[in-house]
């Protein structure tokens, strides 16, 4: 039987050549169709749907903040840059951002669950896991939360000694809505009142073991000179064995000191 003629080389060159350029030409054509995809402006990205939380976000001010921020279109867009560009947004804790055909962003929001105004002003909150965030100037109807502040690294140990602070102090009906961690590292709370408490320095558990111990006879103490808790107008908590109490309306000194020329001077009372 006969074998078969080798083709000629310059057959085989044809071949290869025809090949090659069916390959570059279904290449271009692709590039082609993914050039005209990337331009075409069916693509672009027109509107967001937002799911989830979403009382203090809207389309309109995301499109405003974010949107600036978002490049690309329907293909082309980097999603984790667009999740990360919404989570910067205010209130915005979490977001999960999707594509809808052929234009559009699906957007689910997780926002923070304000605990307390953090800082002067007005533009920060601490949430409940004791992160500090930006407002946007929205802070509805928040405004009965306590405020607190100290360096921003430390929101969550302030938010940890404000709770632990109330616990200890509510028995008396003493009911605290500031709490400042100092530049020295003190504490210093303020009453519903007015009142101030000068609580030094320490851990949560540590200021609440001296706000327990002030509880339960500070009342007391004001009782006898016919005051209430509203009549608190500073105590300070950092003696070992007691503390120094201020009541309104008080011009005698216990424990036997000269009184003070103010219209109010503070009562020591000491207790074991």
């Amino acid at each position: 039987m006969s074998q078969p003629l080798p083709m000629p080389l310059d057959v085989r060159l044809m071949n290869f050549a025809g090949v090659l350029l069916l390959t570059a030409l279904a290449l271009g054509c692709v590039a082609a169709g993914l050039w005209w995809v990337m331009r075409n402006p069916v693509f672009t990205i027109r509107g967001i749907t937002l799911q989830g939380d979403t009382a203090h976000s809207s389309a309109d001010s995301l499109r405003a903040s974010v949107g600036p921020r978002l490049s690309g279109n329907f293909f082309t867009m980097d999603m984790q840059a667009a999740q990360a560009a919404f989570q910067s947004a205010p209130w915005v804790r979490a977001a999960q951002v999707r594509r809808v055909f052929p234009d559009r962003l699906e957007v689910t929001l997780r926002e923070h669950v304000p605990a307390a105004f953090w800082g002067e002003g007005g533009g920060q909150m601490v949430d409940e896991q004791g992160l500090v965030f930006d407002t946007g100037g929205l802070a509805g109807d928040t405004g009965d939360l306590p405020r607190l502040s100290g360096p921003r690294d430390q929101a969550a140990l302030v938010l940890a000694a404000f709770r632990a602070l109330s616990a200890a102090l509510a028995p008396a009906g003493l009911n605290p809505r500031a709490l400042e961690l100092t530049p020295r590292g003190g504490w210093r709370a303020e009453l519903g009142n007015g009142g101030v408490l000068e609580l030094g320095r320490g851990a949560p558990d540590d200021l609440a073991a001296r706000a327990r111990s002030f509880a339960a006879t500070a009342l007391l103490v004001a009782a006898r000179h016919q005051r209430g808790p509203r009549d608190i107008e500073s105590a300070d908590l950092r003696y070992q064995a007691g503390y120094a109490l201020r009541l309104r309306g008080l011009t005698t000194v216990a424990g036997g000191q000269p009184p003070a020329a103010s219209a109010s001077a503070p009562a020591r009372h000491d207790h074991e």
